[in-house]
């Protein structure tokens, strides 16, 4: 992201903040539908995210990184979503989510991985995503879960397992 983009979203200029909006859009968009599968909850987490973007900018001591805060703020706010609709909370006994306008075969591998984690219950999926893809150690999301160490890693291995069933019985 251009420094001086960021410098003028930090003035409130609104030319800047749709420029960084139609930048960052997309790429936010995707880490709050890996994380929620409900359209209304992904746009507002995503609305919500933007907010704290252009409200909290002036704390970005390093552009240089902003689209990494960004991300983190992204990942924050499907959390707490998460959170407010006490589906981090589950058990490991809980039966997969079953969507039932989900088809795989004419997805590429990529889409038809993300499919799959929306079978996956929402805790098991939350600490994948922040293990496998957002690279958080188990400390750390524990941390940011409220969870223990050991949750994070009895679900990590839960959501792993569930994964490959469902790789298996897909044929992918």
């Amino acid at each position: 992201m251009e420094n001086e983009l960021l410098l003028e979203c930090q003035r409130n200029d609104r030319n800047a903040q749709r420029k960084v909006y139609e930048k960052m859009a997309g790429k936010l968009h995707a880490v709050c539908r890996r994380y929620l599968k409900n359209d209304e909850d992904i746009e507002e987490a995503l609305a919500d995210t933007f907010y704290k973007i252009f409200t909290k900018i002036s704390q970005l001591q390093n552009p240089d990184i902003f689209e990494a805060w960004a991300r983190k703020i992204a990942v924050n706010e499907c959390l707490q979503k998460l959170r407010a609709n006490k589906a981090l909370y589950i058990s490991l006994e809980e039966n997969l989510v079953q969507s039932p306008d989900t088809t795989v075969e004419n997805l590429s591998f990529e889409k038809d991985l993300l499919n799959l984690l929306n079978f996956l219950p929402e805790g098991c999926r939350a600490i994948f995503n922040l293990f496998a893809i957002e690279g958080y150690p188990h400390k750390e999301i524990a941390t940011m879960l409220s969870i223990s160490e050991g949750t994070s890693k009895s679900q990590l291995n839960f959501a792993r397992k569930k994964l490959q069933e469902l790789l298996i019985s897909q044929n992918i």
